[in-house]
């Protein structure tokens, strides 16, 4: 019996391809720890293309990195939107599914984590780009606590709380905070359902 040849990607499929595998290179290349400079021939080496593929995609190393970079920050707000739109919880319960799916995507792996925020105080290319991704993950955050009622108040936490969380994940991912993962999400959570996380009997905490 004669099996079907399979068809082949066509060529729009395999740039798209070809475009992801740099994105997964780049990737890695932005949150190693070694000594590595992410420049467009390592990116091509990683990924297992010559430069005049990176050139069909992207016009130069540093909208590379950009790119890089706006699809990491797609990751993690789909990984966030993805527990902000899911069904009944109560606050303690939504503040916990948002700190372990922010965990899981930065802390669990460590290269996505370093790479979404550590990378931007050290890369040239992404010092406006990171700045300008923070207040994205403010809105989510002030969405979040709907039961702080002063619009002001639960804009200056949210804003607080991005920043804690900020910092707290960048010193753990570079070793400086010293605690176990647990510790890490107990705090986290601690710091949302302190902030006005409705509790479940609908009272507001803090």
């Amino acid at each position: 019996m004669v099996r079907p040849r399979e068809a082949r990607p066509s060529l729009e499929e395999r740039r798209r391809m070809r475009r992801e595998a740099l994105i997964d290179a780049g990737i890695t290349l932005l949150g190693a720890t070694g000594t590595t400079p992410l420049t467009v021939r390592a990116a091509c080496r990683a990924a297992g293309l010559t430069e005049r593929y990176f050139y069909e995609s992207f016009d130069d190393r540093d909208g590379f990195v950009r790119s890089v970079y706006d699809a990491l920050g797609r990751r993690a707000k789909a990984a966030l939107d993805g527990v902000v739109h899911a069904g009944p919880m109560d606050g303690a319960m939504r503040a916990r599914a948002a700190v372990e799916a922010f965990v899981g995507l930065t802390v669990d792996r460590p290269v996505l984590g370093r790479a979404l925020l550590i990378a931007p105080l050290t890369e040239p290319a992404l010092s406006r780009v990171g700045v300008a991704l923070a207040p994205e993950f403010v809105t989510m955050v002030f969405d979040g606590l709907s039961a702080v009622e002063d619009v002001e108040e639960r804009r200056m936490r949210s804003t607080g709380l991005v920043g804690a969380f900020t910092a707290l994940f960048i010193g753990y991912l570079d070793g400086t905070l010293a605690v176990g993962r647990e510790r890490l999400v107990e705090h986290c959570v601690g710091l949302l359902v302190d902030s006005g996380i409705r509790n479940p009997r609908g009272s507001v905490s803090a």
